[in-house]
């Protein structure tokens, strides 16, 4: 059982940067970072592959957004530069334990508010 807690959410205007954190209780394969808007469903946002950092990401975001990790932390950061009024969303961290595995593990998910 791998329990994760978000953190940075909050409230800023577009243009404006905000960082992510995703602290977990143990070890983890791959993490991961989705978010749902209002009345949409949840999408992808990108990843990171803990052992070698091989990270992906959506095309909405690449070039803007950010996935990093601490290893020692068991911790992921996602760091959102030129925020969107788009990008406004509950943003969840994901844990996958194996490759053959999905994301089991959730966390309770932030509120990311971009205001124009």
């Amino acid at each position: 059982q791998v329990q994760l807690v978000e953190s940075g959410g909050g409230l800023v205007q577009a243009g404006d940067s905000l960082r992510l954190s995703c602290a977990a209780s143990g070890r983890t394969y791959r993490m991961g970072w989705f978010r749902q808007a209002p009345g949409k469903e949840r999408e992808f946002v990108a990843s990171i592959r803990v052992s070698d950092d091989v990270t992906n990401y959506s095309d909405s975001v690449k070039g803007r957004f950010t996935i990093s990790g601490e290893n020692a932390k068991n911790t992921v950061y996602l760091q959102m530069n030129s925020l969107k009024p788009e990008d406004t969303a509950v943003y969840y961290c994901a844990a996958q334990i194996l490759s053959s595995r999905p994301y089991d593990y959730w966390g309770q998910g932030t509120q990311v508010t971009v205001s124009s």
